[in-house]
């Protein structure tokens, strides 16, 4: 597996997994928007086709995960783990401070992903999410 950046070829398949992924998926404009957008950097793991993507996004010395997914199909399979990798990784060399996100509150295997990493739970956004209504919790890793 290798981890490279969203680009004009690949983004078809970070809008598939969108798709597969999300009750809410981003439009194919938005995926568009991120490629030109300052601090924005979104990831693609590929080994024979695209099987997951993370994008992430830089202010100041802040970083702000936006979306983590991989198909159903390679889940389990350490895919999450080299993308969430990655972004921390960009993260440190970038000498960012934190970085955070938000989550399903019922997103158990995402959850205990993130907690591997060193997130912890800074808050709640009540009913963020849609598609069901569901808490986000605010999980950040201080760098």
């Amino acid at each position: 597996m290798k981890i490279i950046g969203m680009n004009e070829d690949n983004i078809y398949s970070v809008k598939e997994i969108e798709d597969e992924c999300f009750s809410n998926p981003w439009s194919f404009e938005s995926l568009e928007i991120e490629l030109s957008k300052v601090g924005a950097c979104f990831y693609v793991a590929e080994e024979d086709e695209a099987m997951g993507y993370i994008g992430f996004n830089m202010v100041l010395d802040e970083g702000y995960i936006a979306n983590l997914a991989v198909k159903e199909k390679y889940r389990r399979k350490g895919v999450a783990n080299a993308l969430l990798q990655k972004v921390v990784d960009t993260a440190k060399e970038n000498n960012l401070a934190f970085v955070s996100l938000e989550v399903r509150e019922g997103n158990t295997p995402a959850i205990n992903l993130y907690n591997k990493f060193g997130f912890t739970k800074q808050g709640v956004r009540k009913n963020f999410y849609r598609n069901p209504t569901e808490n986000g919790l605010i999980l950040t890793k201080f760098l």
